[in-house]
């Protein structure tokens, strides 16, 4: 599956040359890791968020934002946001903070 390489790129741009986010191909899409911990990635047109059990509820209730679940099994924890919601920067930093604050709460690997 391809991805979205604009929401990437503008991805890559709002996280700069932080020094702990690494990328990584994952999921048929690519993936941004905050000291090995994924924490947004881009899958087809959508974000991937890891936002943490905690937090699931939250974050779904926020507009474009759906269960993450590529397998049949919702995955607690993580959400997709569609693309069209993200065209914002505002919006889009909102979700990358989210998911690099949930990332950096995590032992590094």
């Amino acid at each position: 599956m391809a991805y979205d390489e604009g929401l990437a790129e503008r991805i890559r741009q709002r996280l700069g040359a932080d020094p702990v986010v690494t990328e990584k191909r994952m999921f048929g899409g690519i993936a941004f890791l905050h000291r090995g911990n994924m924490a947004v990635g881009v899958s087809g047109d959508d974000l991937m968020v890891r936002v943490g059990p905690d937090n699931t509820d939250a974050a779904l209730a926020r507009p474009g934002a759906r269960v993450f679940d590529m397998t049949g099994r919702p995955m607690r924890g993580w959400i997709l946001v569609d693309g069209a919601a993200l065209t914002g920067d505002d919006v889009l930093g909102e979700w990358i903070e989210k998911g690099r604050a949930f990332a950096a709460s995590l032992t590094p690997k």
